[in-house]
């Protein structure tokens, strides 16, 4: 295990949790390529399963590759531990599932990527958790939403595709005062927010994103902040200080007392990614760290080539509104991306074209350099029309809640040269002014 002092990202991410493999001196991160390990004895053994030791027991629990990736995760983030699986998608659910059980609630932003207000208002729901949707516009939203049922509050930081900044401190305080955590999808500012410092308790990633950057890989991670004392509310908590039966009657916050504030992070490791299963591969694992060892240097070419994006679409006579966290109309918006987003704005940007959903469709196929594909955060530009796809599950009012209107385009703007992007473009801005041939 490294120990990096360095607090910055460029150099956490590439040291931080690994120095070379013991065995052989290899500097780069090995894919350890394992369903199991060999125990010392049967001591060895019997201290693992009973938590008074941490190390490796099975890949689908946990894997070296896997950790080396939640050190340094959770070293970027400035947290306690780090929990890698499968997706995003993983991490949102598991995040809640840690703390929430039927007849629970959480209370979330209103403004979510589709698939998360999808896995909130409908497979929650049916197994019995209770999501409760807010407009963060206003902070004081989620303290009149709060009951003594209430587990968790949930926000994205650049919510996509609305890209208006969540109120992090405000949101984090009301919380603190009632005794609820708030979870924060990242997903979208990784290096450019750090949430756990503006008092945010859990930080969820989908890593398949800006972190892994290649959209070669899918993952998901759960950063525990440590900030949050669980056992201090614990009628609110008691998945985490009642006894656990699935695990011989641990109580976590008291098991894992002696080896730090990581009673959170090691309950959703040996139950939920236990039992469910949502296992990241080490082979991914490998993947995303190549991409995370250059996410300092990544996300600042997307934030200057999006900022020049807006600017050039703001001015453009076929757009009607461009969506980015500076051009929003509001003083407290601006501030709150102002406060918040530090060093670039993200790689996001999202715009209405003045002839609505036909001319956003004419735009997108007439792109050559953007692909055309529902995904965010790659190396590539990339561009898609939301309302007939990532949010099309969605109904109409819930479309418009969570910021998708009919003509939405939504850009993730690449790191090619700038040139390149605003001239294909320009391209597709000239097909969406062209109206279909049985029209002419």
């Amino acid at each position: 295990m490294a120990n990096v002092s360095s607090k910055n990202p460029e150099t956490q991410v590439l040291h931080a949790g690994y120095r070379a493999d013991p065995a052989t001196g290899a500097v780069a991160v090995p894919i350890y390529q394992t369903t199991s390990y060999q125990f010392r004895d049967t001591q060895h053994a019997g201290d693992l399963f009973a938590l008074k030791e941490l190390g490796n027991i099975y890949t689908r629990i946990m894997n070296p590759t896997c950790d080396v990736l939640e050190q340094r995760l959770a070293a970027l983030e400035g947290g306690v531990a780090g929990l890698a699986v499968a997706s995003g998608q993983a991490a949102s659910a598991l995040a809640i599932q840690n703390i929430a059980r039927a007849g629970d609630n959480v209370v979330s932003s209103t403004d979510l990527y589709g698939g998360t207000w999808n896995l909130f208002a409908n497979t929650l729901s049916n197994q019995g958790i209770e999501v409760r949707f807010v407009d963060p516009a206003d902070p004081e939203n989620f303290r009149r939403a709060t009951d003594d049922k209430t587990r968790a509050y949930y926000g994205e930081t650049l919510p996509n595709p609305k890209l208006t900044v969540f109120p992090i401190a405000e949101v984090a305080a009301i919380g603190k005062a009632l005794g609820v955590p708030l979870i924060l999808d990242n997903t979208a500012a990784p290096v450019l927010c750090r949430p756990l410092e503006h008092g945010a308790n859990i930080v969820v990633y989908s890593t398949t994103k800006y972190i892994g950057g290649h959209g070669t890989s899918i993952g998901g991670l759960i950063v525990d902040g440590g900030n949050f004392d669980w056992e201090a509310h614990a009628e609110r908590f008691p998945l985490l200080n009642q006894p656990d039966p699935s695990y011989h009657g641990a109580v976590w916050t008291q098991a894992v007392k002696p080896l730090g504030p990581i009673a959170y992070t090691v309950k959703a490791r040996t139950t939920l990614l236990r039992d469910l299963g949502a296992a990241l591969s080490p082979f991914n694992a490998f993947q995303i760290i190549q991409g995370l060892e250059t996410l300092p240097l990544r996300i600042r070419a997307h934030s200057a080539n999006a900022l020049a994006v807006a600017e050039y679409l703001r001015d453009r006579p076929e757009v009607a509104t461009v969506i980015y966290p500076s051009f929003h109309a509001g003083a407290e918006q601006r501030r709150r991306a102002e406060t918040y987003l530090r060093g670039g704005l993200g790689g996001l940007v999202g715009f209405e074209l003045k002839d609505g959903a036909d001319a956003g469709r004419r735009f997108i196929d007439g792109l050559e350099l953007f692909y055309h594909v529902a995904n965010i955060g790659d190396t590539r530009s990339l561009a898609i029309h939301p309302a007939t796809t990532t949010h099309s599950q969605l109904q109409p009012e819930e479309q418009i809640a969570s910021g998708v209107s009919p003509g939405y385009v939504r850009l993730s703007v690449g790191i090619e040269h700038i040139d390149d992007i605003l001239a294909d473009l320009d391209r597709g801005l000239a097909a969406s002014a062209r109206l279909p041939r049985a029209a002419e």
